[in-house]
């Protein structure tokens, strides 16, 4: 890049490649920094994580000429909840009037396609290390050690549960439906579609108690095959395991700062953005989501700036903040609620909970907007 960059996103992930599109598209010049080490300890070598990605996401990437093919992106004409007691929600495209409620998503696929569209983006600068510009997005993740070294206060809270993720093959075709059970220990198991809508594969979240993942860990794979066939309720018949199986601890976390100043002379101002600003339980299936649309309201800020104002204006930056942590806090407060529900078995509360599914399932226009606004149609 012959002139130095304006922006500089610290971090190469889903979220930081696209902002770095997005920028590039309206002739912004971006650093992007991509350690050759860095990895994500969390994962392992079998990257087996999948998103449910909503149409504001599929249409931003699309945009970006970053959507995997049909065989990487499984639309999910179907939705089914259930409780622990006979209670039950189901949501269908077809009454939303739309294409797919969402798309599973394979992300080793994603990123592949990201990388590629960097590389062909002239005004995109793959760097080692952090270079100077009059605006820092730091996009590192919840582990982001820029956001730590800013001061910047991370508020979490941690669930005693840990989600295991894994690839599994059905006897049975999934039929492009997204299934998910709650049980009263507040433990979500969800198969998601993959492999096409007339595929048999599934991508497994599974968020259990604190002390009960070692043990599923250390199942053989036919006993863990076992385990998830008794929890899904033999949905799908005989489930294979076909991945190694993944872990990690789940957290509800927001950054107290969205936006800020660097110390010293220059004042050059920094933003966060995705996981580096904020953390939510994976039940909804809207972590991927959130972080798409901050880059999308980051970049649409920059974007209709006057052009006396630099892209590290500070009223700009707030206007940023402003637009996303509405958004972001009431997501996580309704995921928390769900969780902290489906947590406790004292009664009433299992009576109650799955009479309120029940009922909320009877309730078309306030399901419709619910699924609107998880569609990002809202």
């Amino acid at each position: 890049m012959a002139l130095s960059p304006e922006v500089c996103i610290r971090g190469a992930g889903i979220v930081g490649r696209t902002l770095a599109l997005l920028l590039a598209r309206e002739r912004v010049r971006v650093a992007l920094v991509a350690p050759e080490a860095a990895t994500l300890p969390e994962h392992p070598a079998q990257d087996v994580r999948a998103y449910a990605l909503n149409a504001a996401s599929k249409n931003l990437l699309e945009s970006l000429r970053a959507w995997p093919d049909a065989a990487h992106a499984t639309p999910v004409r179907e939705m089914r909840v259930n409780g622990d007691d006979g209670g039950h929600v189901r949501f269908d495209a077809a009454a939303q009037k739309v294409e797919a409620l969402a798309w599973i998503v394979d992300v080793p696929a994603l990123e592949r396609q990201l990388a590629d569209a960097v590389r062909f983006q002239p005004l995109i600068d793959v760097v080692s290390a952090p270079v100077s510009a009059a605006l820092t997005v730091v996009c590192e993740g919840k582990a982001s050690a820029t956001r730590e070294a800013l001061g910047v206060s991370y508020e979490v809270t941690r669930y005693p549960q840990h989600a295991i993720a894994a690839r599994l093959d059905a006897e049975r075709p999934h039929d492009g439906i997204a299934r998910q059970w709650f049980n009263d220990r507040g433990e979500v198991l969800a198969l998601l579609p993959l492999g096409g809508a007339d595929g048999r594969s599934l991508a497994l979240v599974w968020s259990v108690e604190q002390l009960r993942a070692p043990a599923l860990l250390a199942l053989g794979a036919e006993e863990f095959n076992a385990a998830v066939r008794e929890a899904s309720h033999d949905a799908l018949g005989a489930l294979t395991l076909s991945s190694e199986r993944a872990a990690w601890p789940l957290q509800r976390a927001i950054a107290d700062r969205w936006t800020g100043r660097f110390a010293g002379a220059d004042g050059k101002a920094w933003a966060l953005a995705g996981d580096a600003a904020h953390t939510v339980h994976p039940l909804a299936g809207q972590g991927l989501n959130l972080g798409l649309a901050d880059v999308a309201a980051l970049a649409d800020v920059l974007k209709g700036r006057e052009y006396w104002r630099s892209v590290g204006d500070a009223r700009l930056l707030r206007r940023y903040e402003r637009t996303r942590r509405t958004d972001v806090l009431s997501m996580s407060l309704a995921t928390d609620g769900l969780q902290q529900l489906f947590a406790h078995s004292t009664d009433p509360l299992p009576a109650l909970r799955n009479w309120g599914m029940r009922g909320f399932d009877r309730t078309r226009l306030l399901k419709h907007w619910i699924a609107g606004h998880a569609m990002g149609a809202r």
